[in-house]
C-alpha cells in the first residue's frame, strides 16, 4: 500500500508541474488582433519566422482556400454550418466548401444539393468506393475532397459546428504572414444545463488549453480535425493519410505527426477568439463514452512519443486515484517513517491538489472561451473524471466502438 500511495504522489508532482507549464505556455501564446480593418499576428506565433511584425490589410486576400467537410447523416447539423459559411467575410470566388456525404441515409446530400450557394459542392463518397469495405472512412472522404479541390490552403471542419463571419479572414491573413504548413486552432462546445453536457465542455476546454500549449512550445503534438489548416503542399509532401489509413480515428494527430516530421518549424496555433469554432455535446453517457474510447483508441499509434509519455502518466494517476479507495474496503491505514497515515485522508488529500491545480490550469483557458462560469462545476465533475479517464482508455486499447452507426476497432 506505501507504494502505491508514493507512486501516486510522484505521478501528482509530475502532473502538477506538467499543468503549471501548460498554464504559462498558454499565457503566452501571442493573440493576434482582429477586426475590420487588420489583422495582426505576433510573430512569436511561429517562432523564428523572418517576417515582420506589420499589419496586414483583409482587404488584400489572395489565398485560395478550400473547406472540406466529411459528412453522415448530418441533416440536422448542416443548415448552421452551411448558413455560418455563407456569412464568411472573405471572398467566395476565393473559397469553395466541398461537403463529401459519407453514405448517408437521411436527407445529407440533399440539403447540400439544394442550398443556394454556388461555391458549396457535394462529393459522394459512395459513388466513388462503391461497396468497398474500408476501416476509415472520414479519412478516404477527406482524402477525395482534398483531391476534387482547388485551394491552396485546405481547411476541416465538421458537419455539426459552427463558426463566426471572420472565420476565413483570420486563418488567411495568419497564413499568409507566416506560411505555417499547419495551424491548429481553438474548437469550443457549447453546452446546456445537461450535467454530462457540462463535463464535457469543461473536459474539452482543458485539452484545448493543453493543445494550444503544447504546439506553441513544440513539446507535443495536438489538434482537432473540427478546426484544422494545412497547405496543399504539406498534404502532399507526405502522401496525405498513406500508413495511417488503416486507423479508423486521426484524421487529425497522426496526420499532424506526419506533417511536423517533415516541417518542424512549420506548426503553428492560431488563438483567436474569431475562429474558434463552436460543436455540440453529446447527450447522453453512452454516447460520450463511445466518443472517447474512441479518441484513445489511437494513443498507442502515435509516432510522436512524447505525447504516449503524457498521455501515460495522467492515465497512471488517475488509475491509481481510483484504485486507493478501492483498497480502503480491506485496509485503512499505511506507515510511512514510522508514521500511521489514514489511506482515505492521503486519498482526499491527492484529490483536492489535483483539482486545485486543474482548476488554476483552466482559469485562463476559461478566460479566453468566456466559460469561467462553468468552473463552478469542476469539482463535482472529479469523480467522474477519474473513473472515465481510466475506462476510456483501456476499452480504447483493448476494446471496440460504434462510429457513425459503424463498429469500428
Amino acid at each position: 500500500m506505501t507504494i502505491i500511495i508514493l507512486l501516486c504522489f510522484l505521478f501528482l508532482i509530475i502532473y502538477v508541474l506538467l499543468l503549471l507549464y501548460y498554464r504559462q505556455a498558454w499565457k503566452n501564446i501571442p493573440q493576434p488582433l482582429t477586426g475590420a480593418g487588420t489583422i495582426l499576428p505576433d510573430v512569436n506565433a511561429l517562432p523564428n519566422h523572418p517576417l515582420s511584425n506589420s499589419p496586414l490589410s483583409i482587404n488584400q486576400f489572395s489565398t485560395k482556400i478550400s473547406v472540406i467537410i466529411p459528412a453522415r447523416n448530418e441533416a440536422g447539423n448542416l443548415y448552421n454550418l452551411l448558413t455560418s459559411l455563407t456569412h464568411q467575410i472573405y471572398p467566395s470566388s476565393l473559397f469553395e466548401v466541398i461537403v463529401v456525404d459519407d453514405y448517408s441515409t437521411d436527407d445529407t446530400a440533399a440539403i447540400i444539393k439544394n442550398f443556394p450557394v454556388p461555391n458549396i459542392h457535394l462529393l459522394s463518397l459512395k459513388e466513388q468506393l462503391g461497396d468497398e469495405k474500408i476501416n476509415s472512412y472520414k479519412k478516404k472522404a477527406i482524402e477525395a475532397g482534398i483531391a476534387a479541390s482547388k485551394g491552396e490552403l485546405i481547411v476541416t471542419t465538421d458537419a455539426d459546428c459552427f463558426m463566426g463571419e471572420n472565420w476565413l479572414q483570420t486563418i488567411e491573413g495568419f497564413y499568409e504572414k507566416f506560411q505555417p504548413q499547419l495551424i491548429v486552432m481553438p474548437v469550443a462546445i457549447d453546452c446546456g444545463n445537461s450535467p454530462i453536457e457540462i463535463f464535457q465542455a469543461l473536459d474539452f476546454m482543458s485539452l484545448q488549453g493543453i493543445t494550444g500549449a503544447a504546439v506553441y512550445k513544440k513539446v507535443h503534438s495536438m489538434c482537432n480535425g473540427a478546426n484544422l489548416a494545412y497547405s496543399r503542399k504539406a498534404f502532399e509532401k507526405v502522401n496525405g493519410f498513406e500508413g495511417i489509413d488503416a486507423i479508423a480515428s486521426g484524421d487529425d494527430m497522426l496526420l499532424m505527426h506526419k506533417i511536423a516530421l517533415q516541417y518542424p518549424d512549420g506548426i503553428a496555433f492560431l488563438k483567436s477568439k474569431d475562429v474558434i469554432v463552436h460543436t455540440e455535446p453529446m447527450h447522453t453517457v453512452a454516447a460520450f463514452l463511445n466518443q472517447r474510447i474512441r479518441w484513445a483508441s489511437k494513443a498507442n499509434k502515435y509516432d510522436d512519443k512524447r505525447i504516449s509519455a503524457v498521455l501515460l502518466v495522467v492515465y497512471l494517476l488517475n488509475l491509481l486515484l481510483l484504485v486507493i479507495p478501492l483498497l480502503c474496503i480491506s485496509i485503512n491505514e499505511f506507515s510511512i517513517f514510522n508514521y500511521q497515515l489514514s489511506i482515505i485522508n492521503c486519498w482526499f488529500f491527492l484529490i483536492a491538489i489535483k483539482t486545485i491545480v486543474e482548476l488554476y490550469f483552466l482559469f485562463p483557458v476559461a478566460g479566453f472561451f468566456n466559460k469561467r462560469n462553468l468552473l463552478w462545476h469542476f469539482p463535482l465533475a472529479q469523480p467522474f473524471h477519474i473513473l472515465y479517464t481510466v475506462l476510456a482508455g483501456f476499452l480504447g486499447m483493448f476494446g471496440s466502438y460504434r462510429w457513425k452507426g459503424r463498429k469500428v476497432k
